[in-house]
């Protein structure tokens, strides 16, 4: 931590802020009186949350491990590549995804580094738009933290949709798995995807106070789901020839090369780690999360990367004949590691146990989908982002969960899934804002920190000298607990630039070089739809209400 360094030009003062009076930019919302019978942790994160002006609302119920089981289990990793592998097959082969994997990996390191600096800064459920309006100058701050707001929206928004219908599309490949004759329809799929759903919606809000508890045993489930599949695969599946697996490059995508097919492949492993951030906007309810929250998802990292390192190559060797596994049933609905799986033991009940495993984990990764989702819009919606602010950010008194902010999520979702019943390919692509729309508000984020570090004539405050208001949109700046110092973390920052820029780019390309309407790629006309639709509601209503973070008091 380089808190006491005064001559660093890495952060420091936009507008020394002493006391809490009110600049003509801010607003200031009364909130409900605290309990008087607090522990000394919450009387240290409720000072915590009001330097950055804003009112303990949420309980706090998460610690380490539960936060951690939160992390893993909306990563899934292994999980995803077991289901996604395949869409790195056509581009890049084996070899493609193993190398592949290692460099969305890495990349993901970078970028969480570099955002966890920022959540230890200000943890709040904003996350991204708060860091931008904190970070920005003043002349584009309003604007440039409602876009990064938007952002974080749509992409949670497709985030939890597409992991809702993905999950119950596993449940018809089961069928089809036990079934050879079983056709499945899209209006099952829709049905299933809002059984998945309504569990999310029954454990964010009846039984919200087990959150934390479930998400700990769901780590557990995690962890020896995943040696529950392995051990079986490698034990009794073929295996594969070694060089052959990796050195195996194939361009099926019709590419001038194998490196831009390589680039191209990378999007199902870049996949497998969207939902990174998810912790960051459970920071109101986490004890101490400016400590917490950067341990758990960095942690989070390593067990989700190892495990899907592990997974990835074990699917590769094993597969057998993919050509099968394709055109098998559960195949032609997308999951043709149903079928592998079948062929490894060569038992449809064992397989299908396996294929359980995955789908329980998937539905349980909704669920804290749902939870980060509707914390963004009532984060956002608290600070007057969103139509209708003033409902989407009351707290139930009972529960201490944003109700209305899970049910305009919850309907949203089911809006969106009605599009399925006419068109997968067009849900696919309404709900393919994930890694375009995450992925630009870390990059808004991640340029911001770079300008605000290397630029000149900034000082730290000294830590015995804190301001009352800090870390917010027009006050001081202050390194948290988690911190890179010097010309490390201006390296650091500088790789989660170019690693957002490469993904972000290559996220809007089809798979194949001359694509036909059916595979094209149009996660370009939605997400610039989103941020065409963000910037004309900023000039023609937002800007009239919203002015960045509101200081509450």
């Amino acid at each position: 931590m380089a808190g006491s360094d005064t001559s660093s030009h890495e952060l420091g003062n936009l507008a020394s802020v002493k006391g809490v009076e009110a600049k003509d930019t801010r607003i200031f919302v009364e909130g409900e009186p605290h309990s008087q019978v607090v522990s000394k942790n919450e009387h240290y994160d409720n000072d915590q949350l009001a330097r950055l002006g804003k009112k303990q609302v949420l309980r706090r119920n998460f610690g380490f491990m539960t936060i951690l089981g939160f992390s893993c289990t909306i990563l899934i990793t292994w999980e995803a590549v077991t289901v996604l592998f395949a869409q790195g097959l056509n581009n890049g082969g084996t070899a493609g995804l193993i190398y592949s994997f290692i460099f969305v990996w890495a990349g993901n390191f970078s970028v969480f580094t570099t955002m966890s600096e920022l959540v230890s800064m200000a943890p709040t459920s904003g996350g991204q738009y708060h860091w931008v309006a904190m970070l920005a100058p003043r002349s584009c701050s309003k604007f440039l933290s409602y876009l990064t707001g938007w952002l974080t929206v749509g992409g949670w928004q497709g985030s939890v949709a597409s992991s809702a219908l993905l999950t119950g599309n596993m449940i018809l490949g089961m069928a089809s798995l036990n079934n050879d004759s079983f056709v499945p329809q899209l209006w099952q799929g829709t049905l299933l995807f809002w059984v998945i759903l309504l569990f999310a919606v029954f454990i964010n809000t009846l039984v919200s106070s087990a959150l934390p508890k479930f998400e700990g045993l769901i780590l557990i489930l995690h962890i020896l789901g995943f040696f529950a599949i392995l051990i079986p695969l490698v034990t009794l599946g073929p295996h594969g020839d070694a060089k052959e697996i990796f050195n195996g490059w194939v361009n099926n995508g019709g590419w001038p090369s194998q490196g831009l097919s390589f680039m191209v492949g990378m999007m199902g492993n870049a996949f497998a780690f969207v939902g990174t951030d998810a912790a960051f906007h459970m920071s109101e309810e986490t004890v101490n999360p400016s400590v917490v929250v950067p341990r758990s998802i960095l942690l989070s990292l390593v067990i989700n990367g190892a495990c899907g390192f592990a997974m990835l190559v074990a699917m590769v060797f094993c597969m057998g004949n993919f050509d099968d596994a394709i055109s098998s049933g559960p195949g032609m609905l997308g999951f043709p590691h149903m079928y592998i799986f079948q062929q490894a033991t060569h038992s449809t009940a064992g397989a299908t146990v396996m294929s359980a495993i995955i789908m329980i984990l998937g539905a349980c990764a909704t669920v804290g989908m749902l939870a980060s989702t509707s914390r963004v819009f009532w984060s956002f919606a608290r600070d007057r982002g969103l139509p209708y602010w003033g409902t989407l950010s009351k707290v139930d008194s009972r529960t201490t969960v944003p109700i209305w902010a899970v049910a305009v999520t919850s309907i949203i979702s089911v809006l969106l899934s009605l599009i399925n019943v006419g068109s997968a390919i067009a849900f696919l692509n309404v709900t393919s804002l994930s890694i375009s729309c995450l992925y630009a508000s870390y990059l808004i984020a991640a340029i911001l920190l770079l300008y605000r570090r290397t630029t000149k004539g900034f000082s730290l405050p000294d830590a015995s000298d804190l301001p009352a208001i800090a870390n917010t949109a027009g006050a001081e700046l202050v390194w948290g607990p988690f911190h890179l110092p010097g010309a490390f973390g201006i390296a650091n920052n500088v790789l989660t630039i170019c690693y957002l820029i490469v993904v972000g780019f290559f996220s809007f390309w089809p798979p194949v070089s001359n694509p036909t309407p059916d595979v094209m790629n149009y996660d370009i006309v939605v997400t610039g739809f989103l941020v065409i639709f963000s910037i004309l509601y900023y000039l023609f209503w937002a800007k009239k209400e919203y002015n960045g973070p509101v200081v509450e008091r």
